[in-house]
Formats: structure tokens, C-alpha cells, sequence
């Protein structure tokens, strides 16, 4: 018995096929996927896209978040974070991986806003915005104080009240800003440049209630913590409740707890300066007296140790005549030493006279100058005669003297050639001939050369 056992029919695919219809399956049967792991091997090239791995114990995943999507997150990512992403998977044909292309991101266990404050603080502490060298002091009373906070809101009615009730005499600038919402923290860093443009007030309060982290996002902002650091003029940040931290506070030259300790802190009692002022009084008259009373008792006791002042006039001629006299017999000794040093010295200069040096070198001195001046008439003589000689030369050289002699010179009219051959000039040109006393102008009547005429 015979069995044809039938081979099924193989399909073959090729590797481009195959990999689309695995991403046409993936994609389809996971549109949108939420996904929880660890952050990796996270970098951001110059397209700033995020590209990383999500991983956990025992498996991985490419994922990868656009800039348009990316650009929206409160927080950064980086290695070691724990996230939850929410994103489509995607299979990049070309290398034959898949991935996940994340549309959301945020922390796992912590919430975005919380992530973002953490981050924030630890920039710019590590720029210094928080260190105690950076921070002014309150003034003791301040003139002026400006509060940047919500015109309508219970913060500057507290503030009011308790400023009017420690000193009413403070003035109070208001600048009013939005606390909350997109444009609050634009609204109370350009308050606190205006403030400071201004420079009238002693110290700036930023301030507002209570509220949720959302809440208070706007003092959690890095354009209101650097307003507050660029800051010259003191700023007391008091936002939120006691337990409340904000971005703000830390980089404010004070923190208060809530509004109205902010206001306790910045302006004092005036009864109690005023009391603080009569107490000192007081006391600075006590001592003003007691020091008088001091004074006035030394007095009595150094008067009654004072000598009468002709004693001490005596006292003072004898001790004036004692050193005159020991001046001048110093003086007188020293004359004496200096008498006979110049006798010395004039014994030796008579043994060594320059009378003498100087009439010998007055007779040398006269010989010298008779003889140069000989020696100068020679030679200016003997120069006179060369000079002569080479005058003569020169006037026998001269044409002048050939012209005194009888000879002249011809030029032909009327370019003033000088002629030196008869063929130069034709019968009938005329031609200038100079002698030695003037210039005569004439016309060739005929020429003649080697006797011949008429050529």
C-alpha cells in the first residue's frame, strides 16, 4: 500500500517584507503603551532630541522623545531616574530594531513639580545663588518698604495691619502682581527690577498665602529666584505657610515664616524704641554726671599737687643758665680744635704754594701762544701763495682771458648753435659773435676753408 504524504508549501519572505509586517503587527496591537523603568544611557545631540534606554531587571527598550515633546517637560531626565512613559512603539525598519516613541514622561514615586524644585535648588545652589556671603542685611528701621504681592488678596491687609500697628509712621509701596498662574512669575521678577531701577525703598517683601505646590509654582521659578539674587535692595521672601519652602526663600536675603512675621521682622515697635530711647537717656545722663563728679574730684586732687609757678620759673632759669654754660664751654673747646686744624693746614699750604706753580705756567703759557701764533702767520702766508698760483692758473684757463686775447665765440641765429665747422651756417645766416667787451650780430657774406673761398 502506497501513502503520498504531501509537503505543505513553504512561503518565503525577504527581510524587508518580514520586518514590515512585524511593524505593521506591533504597531497595530500596541497603539499607545504605558511603560515603567529606569532610565539609561540618556544623551541629547544637536537636534535636542532625548534618546535613551528604559530598563528594568531582565529586559530593555530604545525609546526616544522628540523636541516637540520634550521641550514641554518641567523636569530633566538623566541616568538611574525612575520614570513612567507613555508612548507608541515603533520598529525603525532600516537596522531592524524596535523602539518606543514617547509622547509623555514623568517621575515614578514622585510627583514632576516636586522633581523640578529638587532639580532647580540643586542648580542654583551650585551656582551660589543660596550662600550667605551674597545676603544684605534688614535695615533697622526702614523709610520705605515696598511689598510685591496681589493688591486684593488677605497677605497685604496683614502686612498693613501689623506694620501700622508696630509703626505707623513706615511708608508702604505696593507693587501689584499676579501670584499665580503663567505670567505671575514674569509679573514679580519684573516688579522686583522695577523696585530696583527705582532704589527708593529700604527693603522689598515678596509675599503671598498658603496654597499646593501648583500653587506656589510661580516663587519655584528660576526668572523670580534670579530677580531676587540680582537684587540690591534687601527682599524678605514670605510665601506660603511656616512649613512652606520655596525657591524663593532660599535665595531671598531673609526668610520668613508668613506674612506678618515678615512684617514683625522688618519694622520694630516704635513704643518700645521710644522706651529703649528714654532708658538711654537717662543712663547717658547718669554717666554724664557721674563723670563730672569724677572729673571734678581729680581736679581738687591734682590742684593741691600742682607747685606754684614762680618755684617752677626758678627752677627752670637755673637749669636754663647750667646748660648755657656747658653750651659754651663745648663751643669754645670746639673753636679751639678748629683754630689749630686751620693753622695746620696753613703751614702745609705755604710749603706747597701754587704762587709759584702758577708763574712758571703764566711764562710757559706765554711761549706757547707766541709760538702758535708764528706758526699760524706761516701757514696763512704759504696758503696765500698757492692761492695765488692756482688764481693764476685758473684766469690762464679762463674764457674770458682766450676772449681778452683776441678770440671770439660764434653762434648761429636763431637756435644760438655753436658753431665750429663753416658747413654749420649757409651765406646770407645770420650769426652772434661775442668778445670779450660785448656781442656783435652779422651776416655771412661768403665762407672759406683750407684757403679756398666762396664754397
Amino acid at each position: 500500500m502506497n501513502t503520498d504524504f504531501a509537503l505543505p508549501q513553504r512561503r518565503i519572505y525577504t527581510v524587508s517584507d518580514l520586518t514590515h509586517a512585524i511593524k505593521g503587527l506591533l504597531e497595530s496591537t500596541y497603539p499607545f503603551v504605558w511603560v515603567a523603568g529606569e532610565i539609561s544611557n540618556f544623551c541629547t545631540p544637536a537636534s535636542r532630541h532625548f534618546y535613551f534606554t528604559l530598563k528594568d531587571l531582565e529586559a530593555q527598550i530604545s525609546a526616544v522623545m522628540f523636541r516637540a515633546q520634550n521641550r514641554n517637560l518641567k523636569f530633566q531626565p538623566e541616568d538611574g531616574m525612575a520614570v513612567i512613559a507613555m508612548g507608541r512603539l515603533n520598529v525603525y525598519e532600516p537596522k531592524g530594531i524596535y523602539q518606543i516613541i514617547i509622547e509623555y514622561l514623568e517621575p515614578e514615586g514622585i510627583g514632576v513639580l516636586q522633581l523640578a524644585f529638587e532639580q532647580l535648588k540643586a542648580r542654583l545652589a551650585a551656582e551660589g545663588l543660596f550662600q550667605e556671603k551674597h545676603k544684605y542685611p534688614l535695615p533697622f528701621l526702614p523709610q520705605k518698604i515696598a511689598v510685591v504681592t496681589s493688591p486684593t488678596g488677605a497677605v497685604i491687609r496683614d502686612i498693613l495691619h501689623v506694620i501700622n500697628r508696630r509703626f505707623p509712621n513706615v511708608a508702604v509701596e505696593i507693587a501689584p502682581v499676579r501670584v499665580q498662574g503663567k505670567a505671575a512669575a514674569e509679573e514679580i521678577a519684573e516688579a522686583l527690577h522695577l523696585l530696583n531701577k527705582l532704589g527708593d525703598a529700604d527693603v522689598i517683601v515678596v509675599a503671598r498665602g498658603g496654597g499646593s505646590l501648583e500653587d506656589l509654582q510661580a516663587f519655584n521659578s528660576e526668572v523670580v529666584a534670579r530677580a531676587i539674587f540680582a537684587s540690591h535692595i534687601p527682599v524678605v521672601s514670605a510665601v506660603g505657610h511656616e512649613t512652606d519652602f520655596t525657591i524663593a526663600d532660599f535665595t531671598a536675603d531673609v526668610r520668613a515664616p508668613t506674612p506678618s512675621v515678615a512684617a514683625e521682622l522688618i519694622v520694630p515697635v516704635k513704643e518700645e524704641l521710644l522706651g529703649l530711647i528714654m532708658g538711654m537717656k537717662a543712663a547717658l545722663k547718669t554717666a554724664i554726671f557721674q563723670t563730672v563728679r569724677v572729673l571734678r574730684e581729680r581736679t581738687v586732687q591734682v590742684s593741691k599737687r600742682l607747685v606754684h609757678p614762680t618755684r617752677q620759673i626758678a627752677d627752670y632759669r637755673l637749669r636754663l643758665d647750667d646748660a648755657l654754660a656747658r653750651i659754651m664751654r663745648r663751643l669754645s673747646r670746639q673753636l679751639d680744635e678748629k683754630a689749630e686744624r686751620l693753622n695746620a693746614i696753613e703751614e702745609r699750604l705755604a710749603r706747597c704754594s701754587p704762587k709759584f706753580i702758577a708763574e712758571e705756567l703764566n711764562v710757559l703759557l706765554k711761549y706757547y701762544r707766541q709760538s702758535l701764533c708764528s706758526k699760524m702767520q706761516f701757514y696763512v702766508e704759504s696758503k696765500k701763495s698757492s692761492l695765488r698760483i692756482i688764481v693764476a692758473r685758473l684766469n690762464a684757463l679762463s674764457p674770458l682771458a682766450i676772449l681778452e686775447r683776441g678770440y671770439s665765440v660764434t653762434r648761429a641765429l636763431p637756435n644760438y648753435t655753436l658753431v665750429k665747422d663753416v658747413q654749420q651756417v649757409s651765406v646770407g645766416q645770420h650769426v652772434e659773435v661775442t668778445v670779450s667787451m660785448g656781442a656783435m650780430v652779422c651776416r655771412i657774406e661768403r665762407k672759406r676753408e683750407d684757403g679756398q673761398a666762396n664754397i
